[in-house]
This record gives C-alpha cells, structure tokens and sequence, in this order.
C-alpha cells in the first residue's frame, strides 16, 4: 500500500513514517506540507491511501479532500486532526473522507484505518463511534458551533487557542480585515461577545485539547 502523507508538522510526519515503516505491506511514496504541495503529490505520484491533516496552511483539509475527490473519487482519504470535536469528524466523513482518526491515537489505530479504508469500508476510532452513537440516542440539540463553516470553525478554534488576528492572518494567507470579518460572525453565531468567552466556549464543549 502506497502512502501519501500530508500534514505541516515535520515531527508529526516523521512520526507517522516511523509507524509506516515497521509495516512490510506499507511505503511512504511522498510527504506534503501544506494545501499545494498535497494536491500536486497526488497528481504526479501513484498513492493508494492518503493521510491528510485537517489543518493545512493554504487551505483546510475539508477543501483539500473536496478537490482531491474530484481528482481521484476511488481513492480513500483518512483524515488526521487534533482537533478533539465530533462534528469535524462528521463533516469529513459527509464530504467524503474514507475515515478519521484523532492525532492521538495514530500511534495505536493508524494501521488499521489504512488497512480498512483501502479495502473500501470507513473508519472511526471505537471512542469517536460511541460518541457518536450517545448523541444520536440523546436526540439533544446541536451546539452553536455546528452551525459555523469549516473556515469559520478553524478561526474560532485558533482564537480559543490564544491567538492573535494577525497570526490567524498570517497562518491562513489572509488579510487581517478578513479575519476580523470571520471574527464577528463567529460572535454572532455562537451569541458571544469577547474572545474571553471564545475561550470559554470552547472549554465548555470540549473544543480544546
């Protein structure tokens, strides 16, 4: 099975190719760092399996897989995040994502996704699935945030984490007013009024590792 990875961390790569190569059946034949070197890796080079960090500079992974599907509908995509947060997961899957898997249990499921996504089936770890099954037997309301969009989503989260508009700029090539632009719909959606209560939120629901 031939493996394209794709996330910006080199130490996370590093770490992902190191659990590859213990595997006879697996080879890494290419890494990408950020949204345009994963899209043109998956043009030039011969994959089976795709490990695509949600949180890509250039672009979110939820843009890069939507393309990469348009490009190669037969090839499954496993998404990896550290983002601890149900709806990502649902939001992949629904856009075509052959599994998920959180950054902290790579080093345990990592394998296993592969193997059961090539063979065409989908994969969530067994945490995530009873998550997901608790949520659909509570029939509770979905949160506020569900109803952001996957940029809107990743600026709050980056704002939960601490940091500042320009650093939000910088790390998703944007300009600083369009950050700001996310910014205030976020505070509207979430009925918040600070980046305090950002936080807050964020805490609250479980949105920060």
């Amino acid at each position: 099975m031939n493996v394209l990875i794709a996330d910006d961390h080199t130490v996370v790569r590093q770490g992902l190719k190191q659990i590859l190569a213990a595997e006879p059946d697996m080879a890494v034949v290419g890494e990408a760092r950020n949204a345009q070197e994963t899209l043109e890796l998956a043009q030039s080079l011969k994959w089976d399996v795709l490990v695509l960090d949600y949180s890509m500079p250039g672009a979110n992974g939820l843009a890069v897989l939507k393309e990469i599907r348009q490009l190669h509908p037969q090839r499954p995509v496993l998404i990896l995040s550290m983002h601890p947060e149900d709806s990502i997961a649902i939001s992949t899957l629904r856009a075509g994502a052959a599994g998920y898997l959180n950054k902290e249990c790579a080093s345990d499921e990592l394998t296993v996704a592969i193997r059961k996504v090539v063979t065409g089936r989908k994969y969530i770890s067994a945490a995530l699935a009873e998550k997901l099954a608790i949520a659909l037997e509570s029939g509770s309301e979905k949160p506020p945030h569900e109803s952001l969009s996957d940029r809107e989503y990743r600026v709050m989260w980056m704002i939960a984490s601490g940091k500042s508009i320009r650093q939000i700029a910088e790390e998703l090539f944007l300009s600083p007013n369009t950050i700001s632009t996310y910014r205030i719909r976020i505070l509207r959606k979430l009925k918040l009024e600070h980046n305090a209560d950002v936080v807050r939120y964020a805490i609250k629901y479980g949105l920060m590792e």
